[in-house]
């Protein structure tokens, strides 16, 4: 590790609120990834005539325990309970309901939180909390997944642009004024109506937008550099245009593009969020921090909808804008350790 790398990570260690935060939301994000196991109306484990199953992971007919269809097995009906508990037993998840389960005995819905539903129901009677916890995992992934590749198309667009200059920097920059002007949300809509958007779908339609967010910095610091001292005299020792692009000048400007992208990531989750909130985002029963603000408004009877939406929403973006002032302080030159750490 180099001394600038080890500074730069004391800098960021220093910023005790960016450093906690980015604690707090791995930890979020690292169990949401386990969404299975910890909200599912299926068992993680299960031991049936001295035999273990993993219902959690594993499709099993209803024959297999005793039942009359070849159909999925319904772990919570009470012949099929009773059945598997005669010989045998059942590990749940903390949470015994999926996103899309539906708690027939919670009416009317949506429903008060109660010991069975720690944050209450929707009103299709499905536990919020498991919704909540689904619904993360799907913002945050969204939103890694839109800004890693937007960034990288972002990253390399400015590169060329600032570096060549001339003729393909004028070309470039046109192009993006034209592309820039078309009406996103628009396109969406006409889009929505021809086919149903899914995550794939509204990942590759965003990604054709968000690549321009980067491209004015990375080609104003591409601008500046290429006229270094250091990048002359590699390009005077007959160093190839593209090696010099790469390992001289590239660097130099990922460090101010870096300082963008926890931004850029929390943008990406509010526009999910946002589109599902409007009615053109993920597909309907999905689960969604939008849609959860969306059943908030049309249910004011039940402000534990609109409340758990905002709360999550808000805790989240507010440790994402709080990594991104770490990140902004560990990468500023000028900044420097009030104490050691």
């Amino acid at each position: 590790m180099t001394p600038l790398t080890r500074r730069r990570l004391r800098l960021f260690c220093a910023n005790s609120r960016g450093y906690w935060s980015f604690w707090i939301f791995g930890c979020l994000f690292l169990v949401s990834l386990f969404a299975e196991f910890i909200a599912n109306d299926k068992p993680i484990l299960l031991k049936y005539h001295d035999h273990y199953y993993f219902p959690v992971v594993r499709f099993y007919p209803e024959t297999t325990f005793g039942g009359d269809f070849l159909t999925e097995t319904d772990y919570r009906e009470p012949y099929i309970v009773q059945k598997i508990n005669q010989d045998g037993w059942m590990l749940w998840p903390p949470i015994h309901y999926s996103y899309q389960s539906i708690n027939y005995d919670a009416v009317p819905a949506p429903s008060r939180p109660t010991s069975e539903n720690l944050l209450g129901t929707d009103d299709q009677g499905r536990d919020v909390l498991a919704r909540l916890i689904y619904g993360f995992r799907i913002s945050v992934l969204f939103g890694l997944a839109l800004t890693i590749i937007s960034s990288v198309i972002g990253i390399a667009a400015g590169a060329v642009s600032g570096y060549f200059g001339g003729l393909t920097d004028l070309l470039l920059q046109r192009f993006m004024e034209i592309w820039g002007g078309l009406p996103e949300l628009y396109l969406l809509i006409i889009l929505a109506s021809i086919v149903e958007p899914n995550f794939w779908w509204l990942l590759s339609l965003m990604i054709l937008f968000s690549w321009m967010s980067l491209v004015h910095v990375v080609r104003a610091e591409f601008l500046r550099t290429r006229n270094f001292d250091y990048v002359r005299a590699a390009r005077a020792l007959g160093v190839g245009e593209w090696t010099i692009l790469r390992r001289h000048v590239l660097p130099n400007a990922f460090v101010s593009a870096l300082t963008f992208i926890p931004f850029i990531l929390n943008g990406s989750i509010t526009t999910l969020t946002s589109l599902d909130f409007l009615g053109f985002g993920l597909p309907p029963g999905s689960p969604s921090l939008g849609e959860l603000l969306a059943q908030g408004k049309t249910n004011p009877q039940a402000p534990w909808l609109g409340i758990t939406g905002f709360m999550t929403l808000a805790i989240m973006l507010s440790l994402l804008v709080f990594i991104g002032e770490a990140v902004r302080d560990a990468l500023d030159p000028r900044k420097t350790l009030s104490k050691p750490v």
